[in-house]
């Protein structure tokens, strides 16, 4: 790790590290100046008072752990990528949910952080198995999600409200046995 970074995990281009609340006014204007690229798939918050909100669950709750996706030579946040519903003891799961900023994507950074993301959810964390659930028109979401190595296991009607309407969810998921394999 960098000296001073902070950060928990590091790539080439990439470093991960937790959400804080001082992390709110560049996070929110990243997400202002993404809004053509994240719409209709996904919302983060794009105030003070809702990035304040958001952080602060991901901060506060032991069932979300939210990780930044920063650009290593200061180029700053390219992305966030969170795990919700976190279930220990027999299960060990986490559920994914990601978004790359304007200026990062397509530049391979998310694929990076989230390569650091399930490595660190399955060592220093412990758990044995993540998911995520794209819907099937997002082709950037489901590109990461096999360009990382998640297998698509199944379809899930209606599966997730989102944008005024319950969505159709392509589910897929990697183990910790995979990342070892792989």
């Amino acid at each position: 790790m960098s000296e001073n970074a902070g950060y928990l995990a590091e790539g080439p281009r990439v470093g991960i590290r937790h959400f804080t609340y001082e992390d709110g006014a560049e996070f929110t204007a990243r997400a202002r100046e993404s809004k053509d690229l994240h719409q209709p798939w996904l919302f983060p918050p794009g105030s003070a008072a809702a990035y304040a909100a958001y952080a602060g669950r991901l901060i506060q709750d032991p069932t979300k752990a939210g990780f930044l996706v920063c650009e290593r030579d200061g180029g700053g946040i390219a992305g966030f990528i969170n795990i919700n519903n976190i279930v220990e003891g027999g299960f060990l799961c986490g559920a994914l949910g990601y978004g790359a900023f304007a200026h990062a994507a397509g530049r391979g950074l998310m694929a990076e952080g989230l390569g650091l993301v399930v490595r660190y959810a399955f060592t220093t964390m412990g758990l044995h198995r993540l998911e995520i659930n794209a819907q099937p028109g997002n082709a950037a979401s489901l590109a990461l999600a096999r360009r990382c190595g998640f297998r698509l296991e199944g379809f899930s009607p209606d599966f997730i409200y989102i944008d005024g309407a319950w969505r159709d969810h392509e589910r897929w998921a990697i183990t910790a046995e995979m990342v070892r394999k792989g």
